[in-house]
């Protein structure tokens, strides 16, 4: 089994630059709700085990790492686009503005930014868009953490005020329990009208 990020890549850049952060995001392919971002700047010896990919972390892990990373961390930030924003920019360019706006947040500000595929211009500063940067910096993987744990917690208190679709266990994802309550229910004013399954209900 991989093992998740050793933290090696991280301090290489911190030699290099300064503080630097992971920057991440949660839910771009989900049906509903927000895309979520989070940035996050670890010291050089955070003392923390078993960071990885959100993915690879099952959620009870993930629920403990969580605070434990916000706790550590130089400085993290989180942001947001919600449904409407999505619909009217696409999701690409509302993740990137949520990105962006992560990293304006993180005080002290980075040196150096590690994201997670996309690229995003006009920073001001060094950045590294990477495929799979949650794999290999320690950084982003916490970012993808805190990143996720906001994100599913968003999406538990939303089922609340839009019942039916099961969002407390999908989380806003096409799984065929969402599917079958998208053609019953039709969409919510949480549903991303742009993106095909919902865009023919709609």
């Amino acid at each position: 089994m991989r093992a998740g990020p050793d933290g090696a890549l991280d301090e290489a850049l911190r030699r290099r630059h300064g503080v630097i952060a992971g920057v991440d995001e949660v839910g771009r392919g989900a049906l509903a709700g927000p895309v979520v971002v989070a940035a996050v700047a670890l010291p050089a010896q955070c003392g923390l085990v078993g960071i990885d990919d959100s993915k690879r972390v099952s959620p009870a892990r993930r629920a403990k790492l969580a605070p434990r990373i916000r706790e550590v961390a130089v400085s993290w930030a989180l942001a947001q686009r919600s449904a409407g924003d999505i619909d009217r920019l696409n999701i690409l360019k509302a993740t990137a503005e949520a990105m962006k706006e992560a990293i304006v947040h993180l005080q002290p500000p980075p040196a150096c930014v590690v994201v997670d595929a996309v690229t995003l211009a006009g920073l001001g500063m060094p950045m590294i868009a990477e495929a799979r940067a949650d794999e290999r910096y320690l950084c982003v993987a916490a970012a993808s953490i805190v990143a996720k744990v906001a994100r599913d917690e968003m999406m538990v208190e939303l089922a609340r005020y839009y019942p039916g679709y099961g969002w407390e266990r999908n989380k806003g994802y096409a799984t065929s329990e969402h599917l079958e309550a998208l053609r019953r229910l039709g969409p919510s004013p949480l549903h991303r009208r742009s993106f095909a399954p919902v865009r023919v209900l709609a």
